[in-house]
């Protein structure tokens, strides 16, 4: 175990005042490191620091902040193997989706923004004539429009990618000029830090990045409630999201949320057999990929009665591929979930599903891994179920899918995904194109996959309802991360 783990603040690695608390692995329960614990006066003090080198920060040239960019994203290519490691530990990932998914994604958005600091931040408005009146002589009115940096943001991270997900708020903040104050979860912050060494290193100036990290929810509370904070970027479970949107309305500030997922899988009646088999390739994913762990998934199977049946054999037989175990045994597809509290919490769920009439057809009970160390839940599926049930309407966050039989034509199927809180991603699988195009566009969902689970990372993510508020990705989060101002002149 490497030394304990010290703040990063002003450009400084700091000792904690609330000392350290263990971060332990999900897979074997050993102790990965010691992360620090900072004080109210020391979050408040990074937001200082973030806030006195705004100024700065902000005027410099596009070129510099696209610079300070691929220099770190070379450092994190450089530490791939032993971040991919500790980022493995803290997680519980299994191999591949620790280096691919996790440090091989992060280093790839530090990348992409700093192209992205060098995309035009002004455009040209076509010119209005104004007739003379109370407010002057007649002229010709030019416009700009031009997208200036917010300020100081504060990003609140989520445990499920420890790279992915701050890489994807840190690197297009900083690229459109803003500077950072970074609060990781607090099961797995030691990655986040790392990404903190790697732009120290890349010669980001003092100030403009920090980390402070605590179990305490005290931290993450001042954070958000520090006057020196223009923005607060969070992704996690909607109830704390509607936590910190109450505490940045109080104050005005901005705000980029993703929140929970409860993906629609519809599959209609003409999918066709290659389509189905595409289908519970497709579905399966919740199984494996971060363990269910992921908002994107999806865990809402909406299928016709006509090839249910069918789909449910389907699913059922691919589970039996889904080798539970060490993430760090080749092999394994499914590793742990990040906790002895949330596996307790998925376990309930299939419970509950149990007891409001779903039929477990695979899965229910907990998987003995090694020696029994290691917070395991097996992949279940939960079929017969209804719209009604709370396994169907609330975000298990765990390697859970439900399935809910129709009868009908594609307006029950519109009808069913549509009856949920949450509109993040949902997908449809469909034999005839134009159909599941036409079912895509009647999703209140900010994003629909259709006969596919693939993203395209230009495409605006966000959701709908509860599922957050704005979009970012691409070069839309650029602009999540930036003011709109317009300067108008006579001519």
């Amino acid at each position: 175990m490497n030394a304990p783990q010290r703040l990063y603040i002003g450009g400084e690695w700091v000792e904690p005042a609330g000392g350290h608390y263990e971060v332990v692995n999900p897979a074997d329960e050993s102790v990965v490191g010691l992360a620090p614990e900072a004080s109210r006066s020391q979050v408040e003090e990074a937001a200082r620091a973030a806030a006195e080198a705004f100024e700065g920060w902000s005027r410099t040239e596009p070129e510099e902040r696209a610079a300070v960019l691929d220099r770190a994203a070379d450092i994190i290519q450089r530490e791939y193997e032993p971040w991919s490691a500790l980022a493995q530990a803290e997680t519980g990932a299994t191999t591949g989706t620790a280096r691919g998914m996790q440090v091989g994604v992060g280093a790839a958005r530090f990348r992409r923004y700093a192209k992205g600091a060098l995309e035009p931040v002004e455009r040209g408005l076509p010119p209005q004539v104004t007739e003379a009146g109370p407010m002057g002589k007649a002229a010709v009115l030019g416009a700009l429009e031009v997208r200036q940096p917010v300020g100081v943001v504060t990003c609140i991270t989520s445990y499920n990618n420890p790279w992915a997900n701050p890489a994807g708020k840190v690197a297009p903040a900083l690229a459109m000029g803003n500077t950072v104050v970074v609060k990781p979860a607090p099961q797995d912050p030691l990655s986040v830090f790392k990404m903190a060494e790697a732009l120290h290193e890349a010669g980001v100036p003092a100030g403009v990045v920090n980390v402070v990290s605590g179990a305490s929810v005290e931290v993450g509370e001042a954070a958000v409630d520090s006057p020196y904070v223009d923005m607060v970027s969070f992704t996690g479970s909607t109830a704390v999201g509607q936590r910190i949107a109450e505490a940045c309305g109080r104050s005005m500030k901005r705000q980029l949320m993703e929140l929970g997922g409860k993906g629609a899988a519809v599959v209609l009646d003409d999918v066709g057999a290659a389509g189905l088999d595409a289908a519970v390739a497709g579905i399966g994913t919740t199984f494996s990929f971060y363990s269910g762990q992921i908002c994107t998934a999806p865990t809402r199977v909406i299928v016709h009665r006509s090839v249910y049946g069918a789909l449910v054999e389907k699913l059922t037989a691919y589970l039996a591929f889904m080798k539970v175990g060490d993430p760090r045994a080749r092999g394994t597809v499914v590793g742990p979930v990040i906790s002895a509290a949330h596996r307790d919490r998925v376990e309930s769920y299939v419970e509950l599903g149990r007891k409001e009439g779903a039929r477990i057809a695979h899965g229910g009970e907990r998987p003995v891994v090694g020696d029994g160390r290691g917070f395991y839940v097996a992949p279940t599926l939960l079929v017969d179920c209804t719209n009604d049930m709370r396994v169907v309407r609330e975000e298990i966050f765990g390697p859970v899918v439900v399935v809910v039989p129709f009868d009908g034509d594609e307006e029950e199927a519109v009808r069913l995904a549509n009856d949920s809180d949450f509109g993040l991603l949902s997908y449809v699988w469909s034999g005839d194109a134009a159909r599941a195009f036409r079912v895509a566009r009647r999703l209140r969902a900010g994003g629909v996959g259709v006969n596919t689970i693939g993203r395209n990372m230009e495409a605006p993510f966000g959701g709908f309802k509860r599922s957050g508020v704005g979009r970012d990705v691409g070069s839309y989060a650029l602009h999540a991360y930036s003011e709109m101002q317009s300067i108008v002149w006579t001519t």
